[in-house]
């Protein structure tokens, strides 16, 4: 028995080390001469991937090791976040919200891209309006994500709701690449989508319902902003660093639009093997505002809306929005 206890005390102690040497709550230990960058390889994650084929984060980052992660919906880049995976990007507020309800780790410490998405209808679906969605299927990129979130707020003002809370709408999660797919087997009669995936669905034929300044929140609707976690923010060189890597990206945008949609184009290409056709990238140019800026009363009405949606218990947010660095570098 005394050996016994010995035994158990010594595992007892190992795992005690174990657990004083955690480098987060996943267990993967924190490299400081690392940083992992997460992001989408769409055109809305505009400013990241300029950034990265500008060299901008490496001449930030200076000797440390930058690593990428790309991801299709924001779950799985707050996810990503959560387990230590990644360390800081860009994500739809909408999963940022829907974390931050559940545990307050994250943040927001910029904008990124706002607009950039358009609600449209099918060819033959003969949905003409928001009141034609009375009952029919609408293909969104994901429960609870950005553009699930701007569907609800549209609905709200011709007096609709998701079937999910006992309205006749029904929310369909498909990935944006797959919606053209779906309006020609016509398994759903609009979409709420992301650029340039809206143009897509336009030349297919649909109709655009709510063009990117009408919907939800206009032009003041954040569709990508840098997220990270709190634990990230003690390390305020690594937090500048992106930041400044960021309005980098964004100075280029606005100075060399016609370079910067061939970096995305040969980015995404890169990433997935598929080329976007450049009047897709053009036009959606034309609905997506480059910018850091970013309004927090939409984002508290974001809030409110998941609320409503029983997607997180309390739409108190304070806190969630920290923009201070960003102001210091300005």
């Amino acid at each position: 028995m005394r050996r016994l206890g010995i035994i158990i005390g010594t595992l007892l102690l190992i795992s005690l080390l174990a657990a004083c040497g955690n480098g987060g709550a996943s267990g993967k230990a924190k490299n400081k001469n690392e940083v992992t960058i997460g992001y989408f390889p769409n055109l809305t994650h505009i400013t990241t991937i300029v950034g990265l084929e500008k060299g901008y984060f490496k001449e930030a980052y200076g000797e440390k090791k930058i690593k990428t992660k790309t991801f299709t919906q924001g779950g799985l880049f707050m996810e990503a976040l959560a387990t230590d995976s990644i360390d800081i990007g860009t994500t739809g507020p909408g999963p940022v919200l829907n974390h931050y309800a559940k545990t307050p780790d994250y943040r927001i410490i910029s904008g990124a891209v706002n607009g950039g998405a358009i609600l449209v209808s099918a060819k033959g679906s003969k949905v003409n309006s928001l009141k034609d969605l009375d009952n029919k299927k609408v293909a969104i990129p994901g429960i609870g994500n950005t553009q699930d979130i701007m569907l609800r707020k549209a609905l709200e003002e011709v007096n609709l709701q998701a079937k999910t809370n006992g309205g006749t709408v029904d929310f369909h999660p498909s990935a944006p690449a797959d919606t053209p797919t779906l309006f020609k087997q016509n398994s759903v009669e609009a979409a709420a989508v992301p650029e340039p995936w809206g143009y897509v669905l336009e030349k297919q034929g649909g109709k655009v319902l709510l063009d990117w300044t009408d919907f939800a929140w206009g032009k003041d609707t954040p569709v990508t902003v840098v997220a990270t976690s709190k634990e990230f923010l003690k390390d305020a060189d690594k937090t500048k660093a992106f930041l400044e890597a960021h309005e980098k990206a964004i100075t280029f945008i606005h100075d060399n639009p016609d370079e910067a949609k061939k970096l995305v184009i040969k980015h995404i290409k890169d990433l997935t093997g598929k080329e976007l056709a450049a009047d897709e990238v053009d036009a959606a140019f034309e609905r997506i505002n480059i910018t850091d800026e970013l309004n927090v009363q939409v984002v508290q009405e974001m809030a409110d809306i998941s609320k409503k949606a029983k997607y997180i218990q309390d739409s108190n947010i304070k806190g969630m929005i920290d923009l201070e660095f960003l102001k210091e570098m300005k």
